[in-house]
């Protein structure tokens, strides 16, 4: 029986969010044979109370302890038990999953899926923090586990698809392309006034808010390329990004040969959950075709960093290594709840992060703190944090 038509038992941690919407649907759309195990959600519980009635999974999980009994009474007679807490959510990540979708937003995606790698199962990976703050143990556990890590972000699975094995080590560079976000022509006189409004208003994709921040940020292109880095083993030199505002090509590796090879299609973020899926076989299903000739043209710049400092932040803390990847991404989160939160402005979020990293770095707290991976991320998640919620006052307190 292929892998195609045989029963796949499923978790998708994050089911209510962008990612996990996605990979239901794409369920739905294509009749795939799978088994919900469980659906995972942060504090959305009449969504995932709709998913579980739908999907009708052994346990539906709220992170959220105080939505719990919202939770009980929404699923009372279908048969399917409600959890809640993040304890729950990583035992349920734990399941025996044959396919586990990783879509939880932020740091606290990585517990579930440390936990998910372990079982063996194979990790649709769309939380990049997880591969961000863990990533070389991420990929160990998973791989000594008998399973394996397959990136769903868009640009990440587009490199995926065209890394050809037997090339690999003939790779000149990794190219992310990027759309630029809302305030790819901005100045940034005017991004410093750009309300939370105009930063999650996404020109192709349909995200959360955070993500849609990260967009508009480009700090979004960081965390990737730090994911790039850890997947593909390319060291940060050979990483770059080009802005493509079309969004059709996902990214681009190009060959010691000059031969550069491409992953091309409409920005629908189903068509890389399918890759994940089905891979290395195709799953069929009614996926929305590219008409070239309907966009005319592909139009590709350089990023600028100046306005958009945030690519600049993360090849800095690839080199400090250590525990400096996860600290950016603490502290960018901080920062973009303070943003979204109207707190902070926009350009502070990019300061913010880089006076994180500069004084953790002086302090000499980038260090890998333990040996075991998550105590580890934890460890440097929660000091970036504390130190991060200060610059960020610091921030607030000037405007």
């Amino acid at each position: 029986m292929g892998p195609l038509t045989r029963l796949r038992k499923v978790v998708v941690l994050g089911s209510t969010g962008s990612i996990g919407v996605s990979t239901l649907s794409l369920f739905e759309a294509s009749k795939a044979p799978v088994e919900i195990l469980a659906l995972t959600a942060g504090r959305n519980v009449q969504r995932l109370i709709e998913q579980a009635i739908q999907w009708r999974p052994l346990v539906a999980v709220i992170d959220d302890e105080s939505c719990l009994e919202a939770l009980r009474a929404g699923l009372e007679g279908t048969g399917v038990r409600a959890a809640a807490g993040a304890a729950a959510v990583v035992e349920a990540a734990a399941m025996g999953a044959d396919w586990v979708m990783s879509a939880i937003v932020g740091a606290a995606g990585l517990a579930p899926t440390l936990s998910a790698a372990r079982t063996g199962a194979v990790i649709a990976l769309a939380n990049k923090e997880s591969l961000v703050c863990a990533g070389p143990a991420l990929l160990r556990i998973a791989r000594e586990a008998g399973g394996s890590v397959i990136p769903v972000d868009s640009e990440h699975s587009a490199i995926f698809q065209v890394l050809q094995p037997a090339c690999i080590s003939r790779v000149s560079r990794l190219i992310l392309t990027a759309s630029g976000g809302p305030f790819r022509t901005w100045t940034r006189e005017q991004m410093a006034l750009a309300t939370p409004e105009q930063a999650v208003a996404h020109p192709n994709w349909s995200m959360g808010a955070k993500i849609s921040v990260d967009s508009a940020s480009m700090m979004n292109k960081g965390l990737e390329m730090i994911e790039a880095s850890y997947l593909f083993d390319t060291p940060e030199e050979r990483i770059d990004v080009v802005i493509h505002p079309q969004s059709v090509i996902h990214s681009l590796v190009e060959y010691a040969d000059g031969s550069t090879l491409a992953q091309l299609g409409p920005p629908d973020m189903r068509a890389p959950i399918a890759c994940a899926f089905s891979w290395p076989d195709r799953l069929p299903w009614p996926a929305p075709r590219l008409d070239l000739a309907a966009y005319g043209q592909l139009t590709f710049e350089a990023p600028d960093l100046e306005r958009f400092p945030s690519i600049a932040i993360a090849r800095e803390a690839m080199r400090l290594g250590g525990g400096a990847p996860a600290a950016m991404n603490a502290a960018n989160e901080m920062a973009v709840a303070a943003f979204l939160d109207r707190q902070i402005g926009f350009l502070d979020i990019a300061a913010s992060v880089a006076g994180t990293l500069d004084r953790m770095n002086s302090l000499g707290t980038l260090e890998d703190a333990s040996t075991d991976p998550l105590e580890s991320a934890m460890m440097t998640d929660a000091s970036a944090r504390r130190i991060a919620a200060e610059v960020v006052a610091q921030k607030r307190q000037r405007n």
